[in-house]
């Protein structure tokens, strides 16, 4: 697994995608984004308005990044097209204030 790795004040593009077990791209019943930043984690639901649908099976949250360190992620779906997929990134410590 590639962790990628950004700075302090980047806006990060986390994408999912969700399919089917044919492999074809579904809408699950929900779809849920966990951000876990180095001090805490925040949830983004799709239900709420901050995941946005870019097309079928296709999700995006841009994340803010306000803190050094190591971030995890994870995608969770329910219903049809159930699934989960987890990653993480990092960033580096800023010299600047």
């Amino acid at each position: 697994m590639t962790i990628n790795v950004y700075q302090k004040g980047d806006l990060v593009r986390i994408s999912g995608t969700f399919r089917d077990l044919a492999g074809a791209p579904i809408d699950p019943g929900t779809v849920a984004l966990k951000v876990a930043k180095p001090s805490g984690a925040t949830t983004y639901t799709f239900a709420l308005g901050t995941v946005i649908k870019d097309s079928v099976g296709n999700y995006h949250v841009d994340v803010s990044i306000t803190e050094a360190g190591q971030w995890s992620y994870r995608w969770e779906s329910t219903g049809a097209g159930q699934a989960a997929e987890q990653g993480q990134f990092t960033v580096e410590p800023s010299g600047f204030a």
